[in-house]
């Protein structure tokens, strides 16, 4: 068993910073394809950043602002968000390609989400 548990969401000012936290537990083999996804109200899921085969992208709209990370001795993979904009408003979901042993193939596993408001 895979879990993504992510931390760090909450209520900022516009121009204010937060920083997402995803930590995986269980049984890991490696971890592969790293990501964020955001989903605002009534909206699909977007795609804000990823890290993969060693190259990181990011959606235009948050690029120049957001940066994620990873740490893979802790399992974990962060979203650094500054200068926020109300329009950053949104459940940010962490996703990561996790191989759960060497004979298998990477899995998508998500997060729970966690909301990012930002507002006056």
């Amino acid at each position: 068993q895979v879990q993504l548990v992510e931390s760090g969401g909450g209520l900022v000012q516009p121009g204010g910073s937060l920083r997402l936290s995803c930590a995986a537990s269980g049984s890991i083999f490696s971890i592969g394809v790293k990501a964020w996804y955001l989903q605002a109200p009534g909206k699909q899921r977007e795609l804000v950043a990823a890290i993969s085969g060693g190259s990181i992208n990011y959606a235009d709209s948050v690029k120049g602002r957001f940066t994620i990370s990873g740490d893979n001795a802790k399992n974990t993979v962060y979203l650094q968000m500054n200068s926020l904009k109300p329009e950053d408003t949104a459940v940010y979901y962490c996703n990561a390609a996790v191989t759960v042993d060497r004979y298998s193939t990477p899995y998508p596993y998500w997060g729970q989400g966690t909301q990012v408001t930002v507002a006056a």
